[in-house]
């Protein structure tokens, strides 16, 4: 016997679709990622690597884009994961909540890591002239930047977190924990460091470029 308080709860749009209809979705979303990634490789295959392209400044600006984004999101993430371990560590022990902010600082440097290769990446790229070259290596250039601070973001804040809980308890684990933090900081340095070689290598392959 069904009781009068209890209603039919509504079906979602999903239920009423059938499995033949859902699979033909599917199928319709990757012909059509499939055909638009196409069309790219063939403008892509058209261009030459020293060859002015349409297609040239497209790699650049995400380039940059990628650089700054990634970047943002490992300083992002290691801020978040470090300060809810200093909240945490700052109730019990208030007195060290300034001691231990090194990880929140260090983890909003990478965002600057990528804020200046986007910088270098965006006055980088002419208006006329870009060829497909310092496309590709200023792509290559933001994806080293960006996924080096995201690695580092991310252990950043894996140790900030559990670094300043340990700190807490036992204070002759500030030393270990900095210079394990210093460590996840050089990977991101790594990153910007080949990133500015590939910015000075695309300037003078397009150079090359023109001049040949």
């Amino acid at each position: 016997i069904h009781s009068p308080c209890t209603q039919a709860q509504p079906k979602t749009s999903q239920e009423f679709l059938p499995d033949q209809a859902r699979k033909m979705y599917a199928k319709m979303k990757k012909t059509a990622l499939l055909l638009t990634v196409s069309a790219m490789s063939l403008q892509i295959a058209e261009a030459m690597p020293g060859e002015n392209s349409d297609v040239a400044p497209f790699f650049g600006f995400m380039g940059a884009a990628i650089a700054l984004v990634f970047s943002c999101m490992g300083a992002a993430y290691g801020t978040a994961k470090s300060g809810v371990g200093v909240a945490s560590m700052g109730v019990m022990r208030p007195e060290l909540v300034m001691k231990s902010i090194v990880p929140v600082v260090m983890a909003g440097v990478l965002g600057i890591y990528g804020l200046v290769i986007a910088v270098i990446i965006s006055t980088g790229i002419p208006d006329t002239g870009y060829c497909m070259f310092g496309g590709y290596a200023h792509l290559a250039s933001g994806l080293s930047c960006g996924l080096a601070g995201l690695a580092a973001g991310m252990a950043i804040g894996i140790v900030g977190d559990a670094g300043v809980r340990a700190n807490a308890q036992q204070p002759k684990l500030y030393v270990g924990m900095i210079l394990i933090l210093i460590f996840a900081e050089a990977l991101a340095l790594y990153g910007l460091i080949v990133g500015i070689i590939l910015t000075v290598k695309a300037s003078s392959g397009c150079a090359a470029a023109a001049s040949g």
